[in-house]
């Protein structure tokens, strides 16, 4: 009797790490970023109003963002603030017939997202420890855990973590909104996002800096998977 070979179906956990942080760092960037941007310039060069410009662009995100909440059926905080920070915007904006309006929206995200980052250190747990179980697995939990419980310089760099992560997060909605307010309509886009990228990029070389010289120094990650030894002292 013949038999058939069928090819396994590959999920996104059978696919390579670096695969996955690629997908997961690479399709934001793409449909939150690139894209808009694109569909705003070329809305512009067709002749588009400014308004109904960013209006439209600003719309994929807020459709990205409830296309994940219907597949993960779940809403997310982020994906919320997302749209409606839009549907605020949009509505403002056509009320008071100003595009600027709609430009302060992405002022009012990282404004929102950095008071929120903010107000997790009144939490049992800061923001970047949650964020750190997406990297560490089961047995990088338990170490975290313990490490939280046992080691306060453990605690302490987390904190500062949070201050620099949220104030990071002020500090773009600020640029962004005085670059709203005072700057040609058609600059501001592209400003804005090249300002955004180099704040991350910024506060990702210093968390990994950061990250590195408290392993080194005390053996424990702030994220991530303990080495061997320590996982088994």
């Amino acid at each position: 009797m013949e038999t058939v070979q069928t090819t396994p179906v590959r999920t996104p956990a059978d696919r390579p790490r670096g695969a996955r942080r690629w997908h997961a760092l690479g399709l934001p960037l793409a449909v939150d970023v690139a894209l808009p941007l694109a569909l705003y310039y070329l809305l512009r060069a067709q002749g588009a109003a400014p308004w109904l410009a960013l209006l439209l662009s600003g719309a994929v995100p807020a459709a990205h963002a409830l296309g994940a909440a219907v597949l993960r059926r779940r809403v997310e905080v982020f994906d919320l603030l997302v749209v409606v920070l839009l549907a605020v915007s949009a509505g403002l904006s056509a009320f008071s017939g100003s595009p600027r309006v709609l430009l302060l929206k992405d002022a009012g995200i990282p404004a929102a997202l950095g008071l929120w980052i903010l107000g997790t250190l009144c939490a049992a747990r800061p923001f970047p420890f949650h964020f750190g179980r997406r990297l560490r697995g089961p047995d990088g939990a338990r170490a975290a855990e313990r490490a939280w419980r046992e080691l306060p310089q453990f605690r302490a760099a987390l904190r500062r973590m949070t201050v620099l992560w949220g104030g990071a997060q002020l500090l773009d909605a600020a640029l962004s909104a005085v670059w709203a307010l005072t700057l040609p309509v058609d600059v501001v886009p592209v400003l804005g996002r090249c300002q955004s990228l180099a704040v991350l990029g910024a506060v990702v070389v210093l968390t990994v800096r950061r990250s590195r010289t408290f392993r080194a120094r005390y053996g424990v990650p702030l994220f991530g998977v303990p080495a061997p030894d320590a996982a088994g002292s």
